[in-house]
């Protein structure tokens, strides 16, 4: 029979169970993660949100029903008032020795994947049961980096006067034109779930200036790797009155210092991944190279054949990730290959746009717009694009629109990296693929 939550409220979280609470009471909720039971004495680890600590269960020291009532098992939901006192062997060098126990849920007797930590469950088994493997600690360890870079994005934009902006995810017609959008049916009519905040936060410079959103985008490609997803999350930045060149300082700057906020407040986390070591703080300004510099040396050196107006393939982009490993930009690339709202450079064989890339990710698309509706009505038209299409955009033109500029960064391929893993599935909380669309 379980038991009531009563008047039971959590004193503290694991996190807050230090020596220094030694000889207090305290009350803590939550997870089993592992229990051992050596006969007149038994540990439970219990888990909540920030990590775990030792529940001491020995013999005579408590009551017998107490003693009896802590038979549990793996991801038992429990409470437990109880006295601190410092043990330097146990987690947090401290353990709790329990008055009283309570059962608020239980769970099968095999659970599908492995809670432990002994062994690795494989990826797809975790996520078919992602809300049981998002207790593991390693996943604890990948969100609150992820919580640290948010508030780190947030805290240096809303330094420099950015203002947060929500742009609509529903959308008539394609924002770059493109083909990769999820219709939906919208009352009587088609529409779209969005692929960007391009249009609009382009719209929204022209009135608050420095302009940028967090949120989710969708695509719909087939794509079936570790670097794709069909529900991903950007950082979208906007600049009126700049150029590209300010944007690349902003943004050089954001990731110097979110990485640096990272190392000084989530230590513990990068450290759990084994990725303390490997996380330095990008010294700036970053490298900038040229579209025609890269493509000459991975044709130099890795003897490819990539001619101007090319993309880069995944392969070359992997050779050059070993030769420059760190976080760059590449700059100028083809006017050819970029979309309609990108500004030509004063030769217009080349765009005033730019990737971010970390070793052979591209982690940031970005440039400066056009802004001048007569030129950006010939750039849809060259691009095959209907500007009947556009209206509601194009007439945000006609206001005043200033120069502007900005860029859009993957949250989720940037926080892969970080976290030193190679599936970007592990670090969104429910993934959405070609192939899955549950849980």
């Amino acid at each position: 029979m379980l038991d009531e939550l009563g008047d039971w409220r959590k004193t503290h979280y694991t996190k807050d169970i230090t020596p220094d609470l030694a000889g207090k009471e305290v009350i803590l909720g939550g997870w089993v993660r592992n229990f051992r039971d050596l006969g007149g004495l038994k540990f439970i680890s219990l888990q909540d949100k920030y990590g775990e600590r030792q529940i001491t269960i020995k013999k005579g020291v408590i009551s017998d029903e107490i003693f009896e009532k802590s038979k549990v098992s793996y991801q038992y939901c429990i409470m437990i008032k109880g006295i601190v006192k410092a043990f330097k062997d146990a987690p947090g060098g401290v353990e709790i020795i329990p008055s009283e126990i309570k059962i608020l849920n239980t769970t099968p007797d095999k659970l599908p994947i492995d809670m432990t930590g002994e062994t690795v469950s494989e990826l797809d088994l975790r996520l078919n049961n992602r809300a049981l493997d998002l207790r593991s600690l390693k996943n604890q360890a990948i969100f609150e980096i992820r919580g640290e870079l948010l508030r780190s994005i947030r805290k240096f934009l809303f330094e420099r006067n950015f203002t947060e902006i929500t742009t609509p995810k529903i959308i008539a017609s394609a924002t770059e034109g493109g083909t990769e959008l999820f219709p939906i049916i919208y009352f009587e009519k088609e529409a779209f779930l969005t692929q960007s905040a391009q249009l609009y936060k382009e719209q929204l410079s022209g009135v608050y200036e420095r302009v940028f959103e967090i949120s989710d985008c969708f695509r719909a490609e087939k794509s079936r790797t570790k670097r794709h997803i069909c529900e991903i999350f950007t950082l979208d930045v906007e600049i009126a009155f700049s150029p590209m060149e300010d944007v690349l300082k902003i943004l050089e700057e954001m990731v110097h210092n979110a990485i640096k906020d990272i190392t000084e407040n989530q230590m513990s986390a990068l450290k759990y991944l084994k990725v303390d070591k490997q996380t330095v703080i990008p010294e700036i300004p970053f490298p900038r190279y040229k579209y025609e510099e890269i493509i000459a040396l991975i044709n130099k050196r890795f003897s490819f054949d990539i001619e101007f107006g090319e993309d880069i393939s995944t392969e070359a982009y992997r050779k050059l990730g070993k030769e420059l490993p760190g976080y760059y930009y590449i700059t100028h690339w083809p006017m050819s290959i970029k979309t309609f709202y990108i500004m030509p450079s004063k030769n217009p064989k080349y765009s005033e746009s730019f990737d971010l890339q970390k070793g052979m990710l591209e982690l940031t698309s970005g440039g400066t717009r056009v802004h001048n509706k007569e030129q950006l009505i010939k750039a849809l038209e060259e691009k095959g694009l209907n500007h009947l299409a556009f209206t509601s955009h194009l007439n945000a033109f006609d206001y005043g629109m200033p120069p502007h500029a900005g860029f859009g960064l993957g949250i989720d391929r940037w926080l892969t990296v970080l976290c030193g893993l190679d599936d970007i599935r592990e670090v969104v909380m429910y993934p959405r693929t070609p192939d899955r669309l549950t849980p």
